[in-house]
């Protein structure tokens, strides 16, 4: 190891007592005591100080580097840090959507060693905007590479969002470490990671801690993440995520393990599709498996307006946004690949006791912003001064794992209620339903499977069920609902035999007048 200016350290060899591999280039400032346990007290001090929003450093000449100027700025391979996992991690350089700095630490046997900004980490074109900051500029996040560093499968980058790519190496929908006043009268909060120490072994690939800041919230965060290298789980992130937050002072709805997502159409509001791909979402529903052990499948909507539907629960043992529909045919999209976005899933390690699984819809007319968020929003008040712990595994998955005695919702479909050959009745819509699951595989229609369907307003009819022709362990459910005005209608349905159900709880929200 050599000295460097400024106290800063240069390596190209692994760290006294650290597997990690610093390249030569890579400045490392001097070592200082960290501890999770010192991260919270920071965190707890700082709430009891008045919120002050830190100016962004050269704004000016940060706004100019856009999205084309962006992609021009690449940081060098051969300066990847390898962690002692083999995970190699690079820079994010900031940006006019990413203007904040954050600051970056390695750790390791409880030292952290700041990880200092270089303009010579970067290739960029000579005249580029971003050359006039020199050695100012300052890292906005950082991403882990696969080891061939041709592509990266963890991106934690902005406010306090991070995603992965998942089992199919595709990034999707996003997750944040918190959400605060989401779809309320007041204005959002984005609370942000400001700090980050990454810590690796054999044992734990990577170990991230961040330390959260906003105007009612602080933080502190311990996220574990481990992907999956072969089997049947190849490419799925797993991340065990422990949040210690602090409230600075009331807040009116607190979100946690939020995830972020898009859903612009998909089969069941094929009236809203401007673009001529056939479907176009990163999440195609909500999935909640509840505390009474209820499975529940919500299909994602584009409202005419915007809207929050709750959840109650107690204990609720997960819940998550997947992508279901895995068919390319029905995206046909060759440069964005929707059939492979990640689902995510979250699951309590602990009890969370009262609450509700939040569902927020926001009406789009393109795909180039979310307008999908779900998080858990704990019955307890939060006040200031409150100290409140959450501990939750969050994975990146192709799909959650399923009981067999239960069947899944696979497809929603409308469209003009009636029956074929008559005259179509006004203001009714008829929904179909595909469940699928190996617990139909020895059943017909003579074996007492029905359909159980309810509606909070108008009426339900013509509802019958059928094993689909040629598709074993496949059922379907068809039904009409009656109903007029602008006011939504909620449905809810499965099948049944006996008393015993076959399939999930489907739910969904119908706008009467959104399907003329």
């Amino acid at each position: 190891m050599q000295a460097a200016a400024g106290g800063a350290v240069v390596a190209n060899l692994p760290l006294p007592g650290h597997a990690a591999i610093v390249p030569r280039g890579v400045q490392l400032g001097a070592a200082k005591p960290f501890s999770f346990e010192a991260l919270q007290g920071s965190a707890r001090a700082l709430a009891k100080e008045p919120w002050r929003e830190a100016p962004v450093p050269d704004a000016d000449i940060v706004a100019r580097i856009d999205y084309d100027a962006y992609q021009k700025i690449r940081f060098r391979p051969e300066l990847s840090l390898r962690l002692d996992g083999g995970v190699p991690i690079q820079f994010f350089h900031r940006g006019k959507y990413c203007k904040e700095p954050v600051r970056l630490n390695l750790l390791k046997e409880g030292g952290a060693r700041r990880i200092i900004y270089s303009a010579s980490l970067y290739d960029m074109p000579s005249d580029h905007v971003a050359r006039a900051l020199g050695d100012r500029a300052g890292f906005a996040g950082f991403r882990c590479m696969a080891p061939s560093l041709d592509r990266d499968w963890l991106a934690v980058q902005g406010a306090s969002y991070f995603r992965a790519a998942g089992p199919h190496d595709q990034y999707g929908l996003s997750a944040r470490g918190i959400a605060i006043d989401t779809a309320m009268p007041q204005p959002e909060e984005f609370p942000r990671f400001t700090e980050f120490w990454l810590e690796s072994s054999v044992k734990e690939p990577l170990t991230i801690y961040s330390l959260l800041e906003g105007p009612s919230v602080t933080g502190a965060y311990r996220m574990a993440v481990a992907r999956a290298a072969d089997g049947p789980r190849a490419g799925t992130v797993d991340m065990q995520i422990e949040a210690v937050l602090y409230a600075r002072r009331d807040v009116a709805r607190m979100g946690i393990a939020p995830l972020s997502s898009m859903f612009w159409y998909g089969e069941g509001n094929r009236a809203q599709a401007a673009d001529w791909r056939p479907e176009i979402h990163d999440s195609d529903g909500l999935a909640i498996w509840t505390g009474a052990g209820e499975r529940i499948w919500r299909p994602l909507n584009n409202p005419p307006s915007v809207m929050t539907n709750t959840f109650l629960d107690r204990d609720v043992k997960g819940f998550g946004l997947l992508q279901r529909d895995r068919n390319f045919a029905d995206y046909l999209d060759d440069g964005v690949f929707y059939e492979r976005r990640p689902s995510v899933w979250i699951e309590p390690i602990d009890k969370w006791g009262e609450g509700a699984v939040h569902l927020v819809e926001i009406p789009t007319q393109d795909e180039t912003s979310d307008n999908i968020v779900a998080y858990w929003c704990p019955a307890e008040p939060v006040r200031a001064g409150d100290e409140r712990r959450f501990r939750y595994r969050l994975s990146w998955l192709d799909d959650i794992a399923f009981p067999p005695s239960i069947a899944r919702a696979m497809g929603t479909w409308n469209g003009i209620g009636g029956n074929p050959g008559q005259q179509r009745p006004k203001g009714v819509r008829k929904f179909v339903i595909d469940f699928e699951g190996a617990v139909f595989e020895d059943l017909d229609r003579r074996s007492g499977v029905a359909l159980d369907v309810t509606v909070s307003r108008g009426q339900v009819a013509n509802a019958y069920s059928h094993p689909v022709v040629g598709q074993n362990g496949r059922w379907r459910a068809v039904f009409d609902v009656v109903a007029s005005g602008p006011a939504p209608v909620d449905m809810r349905a499965f099948l049944k035999r006996g008393g015993q159900a076959l399939s999930e709880t489907w739910v969904y929200q119908y706008f009467p007048l959104a399907a003329v």
